[in-house]
């Protein structure tokens, strides 16, 4: 007998924790599981509802009182270089950019701990040893690449990238922190712009913009910018509307949020 069936994934809720890019925050994220042959057209499917993939979860920030940080991505057909990310491409135009499936390695683990140290040693990541590192790079059940760059022999810049059906999307990357002067992680964004532009791909999904957070408000400097605010992707034309004030009725109940979710087609079952 055959049926078809809907194959509705499960969301959950995380318990409130510290927030990593606001002060005196509390953070609560919407995830589901990424698994099964189906992975691949979720993950495409919630990445355009704002959602960002980490090892085998889909989550998107979900906080009772705060809705600051924003899903974000680069429309790559409207970007425009300025004059100071042309001098970055400039500094780092001899770099070796090398792709290849996400294995981890004793170069990677190790730019991570010093890229770590130097730049979020308070952070939630900062105690991850070498084997949740290797699940972080490794555990994927999709598209999934790891690109390196190389000056010579020298590692200093890692992105782990997907590949989704609109574009790339950088689920993290790290640099060497002690060559501020070659500005690593705006040549990894600018760099993954070129490469979705080479690929016939429309967008570069960076994670969230966060106005407030010096971490996460640097994507602001990129032009082509767009946010996914109230349900819709929106051009961020005026980042100054923004802002980080904690207020309850900016935020939508859980069961609404999943509700509006849009999920891929139902399969087919066969008994």
């Amino acid at each position: 007998m055959r049926h078809t069936l809907p194959i509705a994934p499960q969301f959950y809720v995380t318990a409130p924790q510290v927030c990593p890019y606001l002060d005196g925050r509390q953070e609560r994220k919407l995830f589901t599981a990424l698994q099964g042959e189906e992975a691949q057209k979720l993950n495409d499917k919630l990445s355009q509802q704002g959602f960002r993939r980490s090892q085998n979860v889909l989550y998107r920030p979900s906080c009772a009182d705060c809705s600051a940080c924003l899903s974000a991505r680069i429309n790559v057909n409207k970007f425009k270089i300025s004059k100071s990310q042309k001098r970055v491409l400039n500094k780092n135009k001899k770099l070796e950019r090398k792709l290849s499936t996400p294995w981890a390695t004793e170069d990677q683990y190790k730019l991570f701990c010093r890229y770590l140290a130097a730049r979020h040693a308070n952070g939630g990541m900062a105690d991850m040893d070498v084997f949740e590192f290797a699940a972080m790079i490794e555990e994927t059940p999709i598209r999934t690449r790891i690109i390196e760059y190389m000056s010579g022999t020298q590692l200093l810049a890692i992105s782990l990238t997907d590949l989704i059906k609109d574009g790339l999307s950088m689920v993290y990357s790290f640099y060497e922190p002690q060559l501020p002067s070659l500005s690593l992680g705006t040549f990894i964004i600018l760099d993954h712009i070129n490469l979705a532009q080479e690929a016939g791909l429309p967008y570069l999904y960076l994670g969230y913009w966060v106005p407030g957070s010096s971490k996460m408000g640097y994507k602001a400097n990129f032009s082509g910018l767009e946010i996914y605010y109230q349900n819709k992707w929106q051009v961020l034309d005026k980042p100054e509307q923004f802002s980080a004030e904690l207020h309850p009725m900016n935020t939508v109940p859980i069961a609404e949020q999943v509700a509006n979710l849009s999920l891929p087609d139902s399969k087919p079952i066969v008994e």
